[in-house]
């Protein structure tokens, strides 16, 4: 009886190392430890938080005067002496031009996207869309970049601002977006003048 309960202690002994877990694949799966996406496919939501401004001032202002004049006492055969010549030329030259731009855009809201790829260094590569149909009109969102799992915050979500190389895109089809464009006579007479 002590004898096979020794082999069955024994065998569990050398099948133990068959059954061991890599500490580091479970590093994020712990009790403790917050619920990140560090794997292919899982998710991972995008706050996107965009607020662009840029302007830009110039002004040039120049100008050039010559101004030539000869004035003297000429004596031509025929004409008395002292009668006097005055000839005068004067040029100018001058531009003043001025010129600014601004642009203003801000852009706020909130995707899921799932990690498509990981690097060797541990950076993810994510990418997301969101498509939203109302009344037939099709809002299109689309985001692309890379994350490091530090930046991914306590409840799984990154702000846009940190992915590096991002690609954050919004547009639209349909009715609404149509109209917002030129007809095809104005593009034709634009094209020609």
């Amino acid at each position: 009886m002590k004898s096979a309960l020794y082999i069955l202690i024994a065998a569990g002994i050398a099948a133990a190392p068959l059954a061991g877990q890599d500490l580091r694949t479970n590093v994020n799966r712990s009790l403790f430890a917050d619920q990140k996406a560090i794997h292919v496919g899982e998710t991972v939501t995008v706050l996107v938080v965009e607020v662009a401004q840029a302007s830009s001032d110039a002004a040039t202002n120049t100008s050039r005067a010559s101004d030539l004049s000869l004035n003297g006492a000429m004596s031509t055969p025929g004409t008395t002496v002292g009668s006097g010549a005055n000839v005068g030329i004067t040029t100018g030259n001058g531009f003043k031009g001025t010129g600014s731009t601004s642009n203003n855009g801000v852009m706020k809201a909130k995707i899921s996207a799932h990690v498509d790829s990981v690097y060797n260094n541990g950076n993810l590569f994510i990418s997301g869309s969101r498509n939203i149909v109302i009344n037939g009109d099709e809002q299109i969102m689309k985001v692309t970049g890379i994350v490091r799992p530090s930046d991914i915050q306590a409840d799984n979500s990154i702000y846009s601002y940190s992915i590096s190389d991002a690609m954050i895109s919004y547009s639209g089809k349909g009715l609404i977006n149509d109209s917002q464009k030129p007809g095809w006579i104005t593009k034709f007479l634009h094209w020609i003048f």
